[in-house]
């Protein structure tokens, strides 16, 4: 695991974070974002999406535990936002096992002692396949790459979070949760687990004043897509794609990570349980 505490900012997004000055300790002025002085987690940050919104949240003054089963992975994210000098830690764990994520959340709390916001973002993709062809402990996989990581992750870490005064917890779903395709229901029925999971939660929680908000991209920018193709990254494919997108273009892995930095901060306190599309309009 690695772990250290850096001294600087630095913008690190094509698309550039909120920031604001304050006075530091030599008099002089230092930079923070919007989660300066709080803690993020965040599952499945060793590369795409979770990496990308690893990045945003260090970026925006936030310390960030990077978490994934990728352990070479975890590492080279961590150092890379301390190189970024930001605040950042690596854990590798399994997720969708229920010892692995208790050591997980004991290691957390004994670094923090609380948690400000967690984004659950690990999962697996799916191969197109016929339903009737789908074999049991594929489906199994699925869902437990899926929604039983989500409900391990979050059961263990709500303890730290109630601690927090204003705590969020922010899901990836996904576009497919709504608008199921052919050869993808595994999928498709794991995300809308997560996507109700969500809502559910928003309502169960709020009394505690915990935030709930679900992300739902669509086919984005990142090396599972060419699962989701079967394999056939072809221009094709790619091309028959865009044409389901009124934007014709995939999503990028830095507009995930800046909504769900931006739901995650004191700018949205009356969002919950909202399942937000960042679709290019696919939906519609």
């Amino acid at each position: 695991m690695a772990s250290s505490v850096g001294g600087s900012y630095l913008i690190y997004s094509s698309a550039e974070p909120i920031v604001h000055y304050e006075e530091a300790p030599d008099g002089g002025e230092r930079v923070t974002g919007r989660h300066g002085g709080r803690s993020a987690l965040v599952t499945g940050a060793a590369s795409g999406i979770g990496a990308a919104i690893a990045r945003r949240f260090a970026a925006e003054g936030a310390h960030v535990l990077v978490v994934d089963r990728n352990g070479e992975g975890v590492a080279q994210v961590a150092r890379e936002l301390e190189r970024a000098g930001g605040q950042a830690a690596g854990m590798t764990a399994d997720l969708a096992d229920t010892n692995g994520v208790a050591a997980m959340a004991e290691a957390v709390g004994s670094i923090l002692g609380s948690l400000d916001v967690l984004v659950n973002c690990a999962g697996i993709g799916q191969r197109p396949t016929p339903f009737h062809e789908m074999e049991p402990d594929e489906f199994d996989r699925i869902l437990a790459a899926n929604v039983r990581s989500v409900f391990l992750t979050t059961r263990a870490l709500l303890p730290l979070m109630f601690a927090s005064p204003r705590a969020v917890i922010v899901n990836v779903v996904s576009s497919i949760a709504a608008r199921p395709r052919p050869g993808l229901v595994a999928y498709a029925a794991s995300k809308a687990a997560v996507g109700s999971l969500t809502q559910g939660l928003a309502l169960e929680l709020a009394p505690r004043g915990i935030r709930v908000v679900g992300l739902c991209p669509s086919a984005a920018n990142t090396p599972m897509l060419v699962e989701f193709m079967a394999g056939a990254d072809t221009e094709e494919s790619r091309a028959a794609l865009l044409a389901t997108i009124p934007f014709a273009r995939l999503v990028e892995p830095d507009e995930i990570a800046a909504a769900a930095c931006w739901v995650a901060c004191d700018e949205a306190a009356m969002i919950t349980g909202d399942l937000i599309a960042i679709d290019g309009g696919r939906g519609l």
